[in-house]
């Protein structure tokens, strides 16, 4: 990218599916102190635009397949950004000035740089974009540091070898497949296996057929892998390590009964956190471990805050209280610049950082990460996720986890994909729960569904609304994604899908249209 005028410190934008050479392409730009901006493929218009420019990108190098993509906004990109295309090029689609990258970089020297640019291990690698679930997406920062660490940390933990052979099957634009995935391969020489996008029905078969020990997973991954009719070879692999992390409990053992996985490397992290954790011993359902007797090794801790706005609550000397076992609370780390593992490099955006960041937690003075998320600590020091701190809604005085009630509807349906999330109700404090369900096919019926969830499920947390559609929205990296449902509430005005309500007196689900939607909405309907 020299040659291209180019610099150090230059951000270039990376928009392609996963592929060898979109790992050559950030690595060769590194080497020279050229910043990648990761970029998720499944972006278009809006959220395309939105991160390739927040960036500070000078150019956006584009696979061929997503040359619609970049036609989509190419004007909205700016007259200044230059645009390279990788693999397939097609001047009728792509823009006039795309240059084709493949001839430029045949003809590119094959021996290093003369001059390398002097970076440390705390300067900057590449930006890798949080998954976008509660809003837009962020740029957080990727240290070389940080790389190396979180690559470590997977290779260690689980005791990898160099001739074990992962299979990656998650997105390079993400943390999981390009740090724990393709790291495995850069830092400590393992043979690593892409592949362009996840297949449920051809996951077991490309196991066996590459001899694979290792399997990454992410998100909702073990329950689609569930849902497959049984096949022969998901017991014919040699997979001996599923490593990752959102496996829930509900089906945890089911997954390593069917599928002969000895064992679940399960962990807990993002890529900027300072607060990752890991259940190294294959406890059931713990995403990780951090020792009660000696918690100032690694300081990490468990906080309480307020059930409803999740603001910090501080004693009378104003720092934050830590949560007894058993009892939910929002993971924090303490931050040190000058440790690795403590330190936190935040996001692009300043203001964005900021919101992580909080003060005077374990002692005056003091710096703390705030993951967003609430875990449970029980009293060994296992660490059980709870759910995200804007997902938990409380009904009836109660909270309720929409991850727990998620995993118990999914297991009823048969792993169906379900989101759930509360929506206000006018007049009526609290939020109600609702249930997006996918039923493309118009099978579940509600009330055979009502009578499971009353064995299984307390009264506040069943849900009042239910909504059938097509698909569930998920984020690319599996992840369901709630903000247009949530939007959407219960409003019949909003979405031609079936909604339903559920009529306590009657006790059933009866179909909620506009009529029943004006009622509840003047409260003259008991919830």
């Amino acid at each position: 990218m020299r040659p291209l005028g180019f610099r150090l410190g230059d951000v270039i934008a990376i928009f392609m599916e996963s592929r060898p050479e979109f790992v050559g392409l950030w690595l060769g730009m590194a080497k020279v102190g050229i910043e990648a901006a990761l970029i998720n493929f499944n972006l278009r218009l809006d959220s395309l635009v939105y991160c390739v420019t927040t960036s500070g990108a000078k150019a956006v190098i584009f696979g061929g397949e997503l040359s619609s993509a970049i036609s989509e906004v190419n004007g909205m990109l700016g007259k200044n950004m230059a645009k390279y295309c990788s693999g397939d090029y097609n001047p009728d689609v792509i823009p006039v000035e795309t240059r084709h990258l493949d001839p430029l970089l045949s003809t590119a020297s094959k021996l290093p740089p003369n001059q390398v640019p002097v970076k440390g291990l705390d300067d900057r690698l590449f930006y890798i974009y949080t998954s976008g679930t509660t809003g837009m997406p962020k740029a957080a920062i990727v240290v070389h540091s940080r790389y190396y660490r979180i690559a470590a940390f997977g290779y260690y933990a689980y005791k990898m070898h160099p001739d074990d052979i992962l299979y990656n099957c998650l997105p390079l634009y993400h943390s999981a497949g390009n740090i724990m995935g393709v790291g495995q391969c850069l830092i400590h020489g393992l043979t690593v296996v892409i592949r362009k996008k996840f297949s449920a029905s051809r996951f077991w078969d490309d196991c066996t057929k590459y001899k694979c020990t290792i399997i990454q997973y992410i998100g909702e991954i073990c329950r689609y892998l569930l849902n497959q009719p049984v096949r022969e070879s998901e017991t014919q692999h040699c997979v001996r390590l599923a490593v990752g992390n959102g496996l829930r409990p509900t089906i945890w053992e089911d997954f390593t009964k069917r599928f002969r996985i000895k064992q679940i490397g399960e962990f807990y992290g993002a890529t900027e956190c300072n607060c990752s954790i890991a259940n190294l011993d294959g406890k059931v359902g713990a995403c990780g471990f951090n020792s009660r007797i000696l918690p100032s090794v690694y300081p990490i801790r468990l906080v309480k805050v307020n059930e409803d706005t999740m603001e910090l609550i501080r004693d009378s000397r104003g720092l934050c209280i830590p949560c007894r076992p058993g009892e939910p609370g929002l993971l924090v780390g303490q931050i040190n610049q000058q440790d690795p593992l403590r330190r936190f490099d935040g996001y692009v955006s300043e203001s964005a950082t900021n919101k992580k960041i909080a003060y005077n937690v374990f002692e005056k003075g003091d710096q703390a990460y705030l993951s967003g998320d609430v875990l449970v600590m029980d009293e060994l020091g296992y660490m059980y996720f709870k759910d995200r701190s804007g997902d938990t809604f409380r009904w009836r005085g109660e909270n309720v986890s929409t991850t727990e009630v998620e995993g118990i509807l999914s297991h009823i349906l048969n792993q169906t994909d379900v989101a759930v999330y509360g929506v206000e109700v006018p007049g009526v404090e609290g939020k109600a729960g609702m249930a997006a369900i996918a039923d493309p096919k118009a099978k579940v019926n509600p009330n055979v569904l009502y009578q499971e969830l009353q064995k299984v499920l307390p009264p506040y947390a069943r849900p009042i609304f239910l909504r059938f559609l097509p698909q569930v929205d998920t984020t690319g990296t599996f992840k369901i994604q709630k903000t247009r449902l949530q939007r959407e509430g219960f409003n019949p005005h909003q979405t031609s899908d079936r909604l339903y309500f559920l009529d306590l007196k009657l006790g059933k689900y009866v179909p909620l249209d506009e009529c029943l939607y004006e009622r509840i909405c003047a409260g003259k309907v008991a919830l």
